[in-house]
C-alpha cells in the first residue's frame, strides 16, 4: 500500500509542472489578442479618421461659400482634435467602462489607465477598441459643423464640441454599446452608429440652427456651393471611409465585417442613383452634388443595420433614404425656414432614424436578415427601436440647449454681421483659403 502511495505522489509531483504549464497555456490563450481581428480595427480606425480628415472637411467645405470654406477645415480639425484629447482623458471611461447602473461606464479607464489585454466579447485588444470608438466620438461632433457655416464663432464651436461630446455623445455610447440600459433593458440595436452617431448628431444640429439664427440672407440670396468637385472628393471619401466604419464595427475581420461593408456599399449606391433621377424630375438636371448628398443619405440609413441585415434589404433601405431625405431638406429649410446650412438634420439625422426604425423590420429572417434574439420578435424590436431613437432623440435636444446657452455666457456662439458678410476665413482666422495673386 506504502508502495503505491508513493508512485502516485510521484506521478503526480511529476505531473504537476505539466498541468500547470497547460493550464498557463489556456489562461494566456484567452487573455491574446487575434492578430488579424486587430489589425482589421487598426485600419478601420484609420479609414474613419480618414472620412472627417480630409472626407468630411472637403465635402463640407465644397458646399459652403469661398469665404468659409478654410473655417469649416479648421473647425472638424480642431473638434477632431479637442474630440480625442477628451476622449481619452475621461470620454472612454463614460462610455465603455465598467458597467455601473447603466447610465454611465465607471471612472475605471480614465486617461486609458486601467485597459485589459483584450476587450470583453472581441478577440481585440482593449486599446485597439478605444482607439476605434474613439475615431467615432470624434466624427459626429464634427458632423454638426454642416448647420452652423459661416456664422458660428470659432470658440465656441470648439467648447461647445468639446462639452457636447461628454455630456451627449458618450452617455448613449454607453447606454447601447456600452452595456447601458438601452441595450440591456430594452434590447436596441446599433450596428454602427444610426442612432448614437446620426441621430445625435442630426438632432443636436436642428437645434443650434434654431438657436444660432439663419444665416444673413436666407433664404432669399443665393447661396450656391463654391466648388461642387471637392464635395465630390469629399463624399468619395466618406464612401471610401465608411467601409471602415461599418465593416469595422464588427469588431473582428470575419464574415459579419464583409457583409457589412457589402450593405453598406450597394446602400450608397441605390441611393445615388435615385437621388439623381429625382433631381431630374424635379430640377431638370441632375447633379454632382445631388449624387454626393444621396450616397451620404444611404450611408447614413443603412449604417444602423448594415451587419443585420441582407444586401436586397440594403438596397431598399438606399431607396427609402434617398426618398425620404430629399423632400426633407425641402421640408426643413423651406417650409420650416430653419436653416440647416448644409442638411445635418435631413441626411445625417432622418437617415440614421429611419435606418434604426426599419431594422427592426429587415432583421428577420424572413428578409435576408441575422434573425431576432432570444426573446424578441418584430413587435418587441420595434419597440425597442421606437425607444432608442425617441430617448436619445429628446436627450439629444435638451442636453445640446444646455450645453449651446451654458457655453454662451463665456463665449458668444455668433459672430458680428460684418464678420459674417467678410467671411470667417479672413476674420475668423486672418487668412484666405485661396490666394491667386
Amino acid at each position: 500500500m506504502r508502495k503505491i502511495l508513493a508512485t502516485a505522489l510521484a506521478a503526480a509531483a511529476a505531473l504537476s509542472p505539466i498541468l500547470a504549464h497547460a493550464q498557463a497555456d489556456i489562461v494566456s490563450v484567452e487573455d491574446v489578442a487575434d492578430s488579424g481581428d486587430t489589425a482589421w480595427i487598426l485600419v478601420s480606425s484609420a479609414f474613419v479618421l480618414l472620412m472627417a480628415m480630409p472626407g468630411l472637411t472637403l465635402f463640407y467645405g465644397g458646399l459652403v461659400r469661398a469665404k468659409g470654406f478654410l473655417a469649416v477645415l479648421v473647425q472638424v480639425g480642431a473638434i477632431a482634435a479637442v474630440a480625442s484629447v477628451l476622449w481619452i482623458m475621461v470620454g472612454y471611461t463614460l462610455a465603455f467602462g465598467d458597467v455601473s447602473g447603466g447610465w454611465l461606464g465607471s471612472g475605471n479607464a480614465w486617461m486609458l489607465l486601467d485597459l485589459g489585454n483584450v476587450r470583453a466579447n472581441t478577440a481585440i485588444p482593449e486599446s485597439a477598441f478605444a482607439l476605434f470608438q474613439m475615431c467615432f466620438a470624434l466624427i459626429t461632433p464634427a458632423l454638426m459643423v454642416g448647420a452652423w457655416v459661416d456664422r458660428a464663432r470659432f470658440g465656441w464651436v470648439v467648447a461647445f464640441s468639446a462639452l457636447w461630446g461628454l455630456i451627449v455623445y458618450a452617455p448613449v455610447a454607453h447606454w447601447i454599446w456600452g452595456g447601458g440600459w438601452l441595450s440591456s433593458k430594452f434590447g436596441t440595436l446599433d450596428f454602427a452608429g444610426g442612432i448614437v452617431v446620426h441621430t445625435t448628431a442630426g438632432i443636436s444640429a436642428l437645434v443650434v440652427a434654431m438657436l444660432l439664427g439663419k444665416r444673413t440672407g436666407f433664404p432669399k440670396t443665393l447661396m450656391l456651393p463654391h466648388s461642387p468637385a471637392l464635395t465630390m472628393a469629399g463624399a468619395a471619401l466618406l464612401w471610401v471611409g465608411w467601409f471602415g466604419f461599418n465593416g469595422g464595427s464588427a469588431l473582428a475581420a470575419n464574415d459579419d465585417a464583409a457583409s457589412a461593408i457589402i450593405n453598406t456599399h450597394v446602400a450608397a449606391c441605390v441611393a445615388a442613383l435615385v437621388w439623381l433621377v429625382i433631381e431630374k424630375f424635379s430640377v431638370g438636371k441632375p447633379t454632382s452634388v445631388g449624387f454626393a448628398t444621396g450616397a451620404i443619405a444611404g450611408l447614413a440609413t443603412v449604417t444602423p443595420a448594415a451587419g443585420f441585415i441582407a444586401p436586397g434589404a440594403a438596397m431598399l433601405l438606399g431607396a427609402i433614404a434617398a426618398v425620404v431625405c430629399y423632400p426633407m431638406i425641402q421640408l426643413v429649410k423651406q417650409k420650416l425656414h430653419v436653416d440647416d446650412s448644409l442638411d445635418v438634420f435631413a441626411v445625417h439625422g432622418v437617415g440614421g432614424m429611419i435606418g434604426s426604425l426599419l431594422l427592426a423590420v429587415f432583421i428577420s429572417p424572413t428578409f435576408g436578415g441575422t434573425g431576432y434574439a432570444e426573446g424578441m420578435d418584430l413587435v418587441r424590436q420595434s419597440v425597442a427601436q421606437i425607444a432608442g431613437v425617441g430617448v436619445v432623440a429628446l436627450w439629444s435636444a435638451f442636453a445640446t440647449v444646455v450645453c449651446a446657452l451654458m457655453v454662451s455666457m463665456i463665449i458668444p456662439m455668433r459672430v458680428s454681421d460684418d464678420e459674417e458678410r467678410e467671411g470667417l476665413d479672413i476674420t475668423s482666422h486672418g487668412e484666405r483659403a485661396w490666394e491667386f495673386d
